[in-house]
């Protein structure tokens, strides 16, 4: 009897170790993901990147070296690999990442990139974005830099479905620098308010000031009226009951 539990933990440690491989190999293709899927006819493997023409290779060789690799080394029976487009390459926190490491390898300043990688993902309609460089990136004691725009979730239920996180590294002279990135996708969160406006409601402004100003009649009738205090003080006298003496 196959053991449930063994089966599905030796399913997610291939899946791992694909995607280790794959991330290893094609970072600077900007790769996002796989998905394997098992077929009576093999394995379909589905790779995401943001260039899917450094993965086909010339005459789709690469291609053809991926499918005896994952066959001979990582167990797949007859692999079918299918590469696909990242949707939007701005909002997947692994292609970002990806991109900002080649760029620092590259030689490019830290500030700029973050700031020009923030801009571009507020700008593809994301909620918040967060990125954390860490490294000798301006001396010889390791530090990070934080760069934030929007609302970022760290916590709760929000964090755990619109929240898309990924870790890169690159390796300078210096040493290897960190690179974290943490976007917050353009889906609508528990905490949003949606006030309609009176045309959408099938409110009239008409209609709604004559209520309006029937109630406030309404209120100033219903306000009682109370007699006028006599006021003392003055000349007059005031009578009391008390014996003279």
């Amino acid at each position: 009897m196959v053991n449930v539990k063994r089966y599905f933990i030796e399913k997610s440690m291939s899946l791992v170790k694909v995607d280790e491989y794959l991330a290893k190999q094609f970072y600077r293709a900007g790769y996002s993901g796989v998905d394997i899927y098992r077929t009576p006819l093999g394995t379909r493997v589905v790779i995401k990147v943001e260039r899917p023409a450094l993965i086909i290779g010339r005459r789709g060789q690469t291609i053809k070296n991926l499918s005896t690799i994952f066959e001979n080394y990582f167990g797949l029976e007859n692999p079918q690999i299918t590469v696909m487009p990242v949707d939007n390459p701005d909002l997947d926190a692994r292609t970002v990442a990806f991109r900002l490491a080649v760029s620092l390898e590259r030689g490019f300043h830290f500030r700029k990139l973050a700031f020009a990688a923030l801009k571009r993902i507020m700008a593809a309609g994301a909620i918040g974005a967060e990125i954390i460089i860490s490294g000798k990136i301006t001396s010889e004691r390791a530090r990070y830099e934080k760069f934030r725009a929007g609302k970022v979730y760290k916590t709760g239920e929000q964090a755990t479905y619109i929240v898309d996180k990924a870790v890169a590294h690159a390796l300078l002279k210096p040493g290897i620098y960190g690179v974290k990135v943490i976007i917050v996708k353009p889906q609508r969160t528990k905490d949003t308010l949606m006030i309609r406006s009176p045309e959408e409601a099938g409110i009239k402004l008409e209609d709604f000031a004559k209520k309006e100003k029937e109630e406030k009649a309404a209120l100033t009738e219903e306000e009682p009226s109370f007699p006028e205090e006599e006021k003392i003080g003055g000349n007059e006298e005031v009578k009391t009951d008390e014996p003279q003496a």
